[in-house]
């Protein structure tokens, strides 16, 4: 059977074997920086890494609530290394917790760099919590199932 992940080499915890993406995840989202994303310097945009964050933590819980979510809390953000333009971005996320109305998320973004000599980093880690919402935007319960 094809090994799908490998533990993180202990001299670089930020460095992934070439070609290993994380396997005890879900994949939510992939998507490729363009130059209209990057800022002076060459490098993306915090703020649209946020976002697209918040666009992969919502699946799982979209799924969850079997309905409408919001946002309402970035309990943790963390930038790890610059995102490059060219760098193709992978959006892994699990459930932390869930409450009555509310779940919380653990997002972590890699890239794959240079795909002539194939690099994955982790680059960003991001804890977000969404509550389920009613069609007037108030909390509701979750589903049981």
């Amino acid at each position: 059977m094809p090994e799908t992940s490998s533990p993180l080499p202990p001299a670089d915890p930020l460095r992934l074997p070439p070609g290993v993406l994380p396997g005890d995840r879900q994949l939510v989202l992939r998507v490729l920086p363009m130059p209209a994303d990057a800022n002076s310097n060459g490098d993306i945009f915090g703020g649209w890494i946020m976002a697209q964050v918040d666009v992969a933590g919502a699946v799982l819980p979209a799924r969850l609530a079997k309905g409408r979510i919001a946002t309402v809390a970035v309990n943790q953000f963390i930038f790890k290394q610059p995102v490059s333009i060219g760098d193709l971005l992978s959006f892994y996320a699990r459930v932390e917790r869930i409450g009555t109305t509310s779940i919380t998320v653990h997002v972590e973004v890699y890239a794959e760099r240079n795909p002539a000599d194939l690099r994955v980093v982790k680059v960003t880690e991001a804890n977000l919590t969404y509550v389920a919402i009613d069609l007037q935007g108030q909390p509701r319960k979750l589903p049981k199932d």
